[in-house]
């Protein structure tokens, strides 16, 4: 019998991708690729850009709310209907479909390796042209550096430091379209270097790209965000400290000071402080989540199935400008038991994306990177290199625009503890918390609830061990099935 696995099944997907995006000819078979008839101009070149960006699109919209319910910030309520309710009580979450989503990058990374080999034999004929092929070529390694970081910060252990990720398994490195292929685990180390790899690839072609407020193509700054986000993650405190500060010093991304330009910016997908979001029109819509909302007409109130903890809510000031961004209290009736209780509302669905008249469908569009985390590399990378001026210049700078008049004065551990927290403020429910904990070897007792009579009796307080195996996920048991050259993560 034909094997099949990740790697060739994705390869299958790609015209229909494409052809999801801008129609072209069927010219062959849906389950064939012709590589020597699908990268023979720039038009083509074209096609295969936009069916990376439509991937790169849909693979924002599963990443987020996974590894919040996985983390402490929320808990999980009785109309929940089974939405990963094993994942958010540590149980057997290995074949939930959401997990298993992340590890489907590699349909994407293979997609992106036959257009890399490609574009290599498209032959342009003017300058425009080779600058366009040059762009599209940037986007293809910047997409597969975001796709593999993903994959590591998941399945992969922390990269505490050279030695130890040298040592530790991370995930299969793809770099080339084969069939046959049945790749082992590279190191955490090498994967990070390829990462980093790629990432250089791209700010080369992207050069001559120029950065801008809510940017949906990716370009040089792009690249210099997810650098700062990556060599965060290595420890590399230098690297993201430059690449962090490069682009809060540029000044096209001030921070947001005022509660009606935050709450715009979350609600109507403002620009201000993006550096990439993703893009989203009523026509062509962004993944949409009613995890934490969830209108329901016929009681006139909300039946979220997650509910944000009494705790993170309270760790917000009265005067914090995302307190009444990120939640709003509101009616809910959740197994008729009434009440009214605080909701995030960092993703209520942009107006501009639904029906005038109609029921919000969920819909924002994903804000990728924006300046507020770069204040927190900058931030977190300065007091990790023993430079606490800087620390506390960057910690403050985006404090006093979230709560004004206030100043944060810490040094040692209580300005590390101080960065953390305005970590956890700013970036909640974006996506950050499970892989925070993880890279800062923390483990965590789930928040106090607000009110345990609409929530589920399990996991409710569950503490979980900063050393558990499960910060680190499975790889999927097909692809165990499948390539015998892959080991399992421990414990599972």
């Amino acid at each position: 019998m034909k094997r099949y696995n990740i790697y060739f099944m994705a390869g299958l997907m790609i015209l229909t991708v494409i052809t999801a995006c801008k129609k072209i000819d069927a010219i062959h078979p849906h389950d064939s690729i012709d590589l020597n008839t699908g990268f023979e101009s720039i038009s083509d070149a074209l096609k295969w850009d936009i069916g990376t960006y439509a991937n790169f699109r849909g693979a924002q919209s599963i990443a987020g709310a996974v590894t919040d319910i996985q983390a402490d910030q929320l808990n999980i309520t009785l109309s929940n209907g089974n939405n990963n309710t094993d994942l958010y009580k540590w149980g057997a979450f290995l074949q939930a479909g959401d997990v298993g989503g992340t590890w489907g990058n590699y349909g994407n990374i293979t997609q992106i390796n036959i257009a890399i080999a490609g574009f290599k034999t498209i032959k342009t004929t003017s300058a425009a042209d080779a600058a366009k092929l040059s762009q599209y070529t940037g986007d293809l390694y910047l997409a597969r550096a975001f796709y593999y970081h993903a994959l590591i910060v998941r399945y992969g252990k922390a990269y505490d430091d050279a030695n130890s990720a040298a040592a530790n398994p991370g995930v299969p490195l793809v770099l080339t379209y084969d069939i046959n292929a049945l790749p082992a685990r590279a190191s955490v180390k090498a994967v990070y270097d390829q990462i980093l790899s790629d990432i250089t690839t791209a700010e080369g072609l992207l050069a001559g790209v120029t950065g801008a407020q809510g940017a949906h193509s990716f370009n040089i700054d792009v690249a210099t965000a997810l650098e700062a986000r990556v060599r965060l993650h290595m420890h590399d405190w230098a690297g993201a400290y430059a690449a962090a500060t490069k682009l809060i010093n540029s000044g096209k991304y001030p921070l947001v000071n005022n509660l009606a330009d935050l709450q715009n910016y979350w609600y109507n997908d403002g620009t201000q402080e993006d550096i990439y979001q993703c893009f989203a029109s009523i026509t062509e819509l962004a993944g949409g989540n009613l995890t934490f909302t969830n209108f329901t007409n016929s009681t006139k109130a909300y039946n979220p199935s997650y509910l944000p903890t009494k705790s993170i809510v309270d760790m917000y000031a009265n005067t914090d400008i995302r307190k009444a961004t990120y939640f709003s209290n509101l009616p809910v009736n959740i197994n008729d038991v009434k009440a009214n209780l605080n909701l995030v509302f960092k993703y209520p669905g942009n107006p501009a994306f639904y029906p005038k008249g109609t029921i919000s469908n969920g819909v924002n569009a994903s804000k990728v990177f924006r300046i507020g985390e770069m204040y927190l590399i900058a931030a977190e990378a300065a007091a990790g290199n023993s430079d606490e001026a800087n620390a506390l210049k960057y910690l403050n700078l985006l404090h006093a625009a979230r709560v004004a008049g206030s100043t944060i004065n810490a040094s040692g551990t209580a300005l590390t503890d101080a960065i953390r927290n305005e970590r956890t403020l700013e970036l909640a429910f974006e996506g950050f918390r499970l892989d925070d904990l993880k890279r800062w070897h923390l483990g965590f007792t789930r928040g106090t609830p607000q009110n345990a009579d609409v929530l589920l009796g399990q996991g409710i307080t569950l503490t979980i061990a900063a050393t558990d195996n499960k910060f680190v996920w499975a790889i999927p048991p097909y692809d165990m099935t499948l390539n015998k050259n892959l080991t399992q993560n421990p414990g599972w």
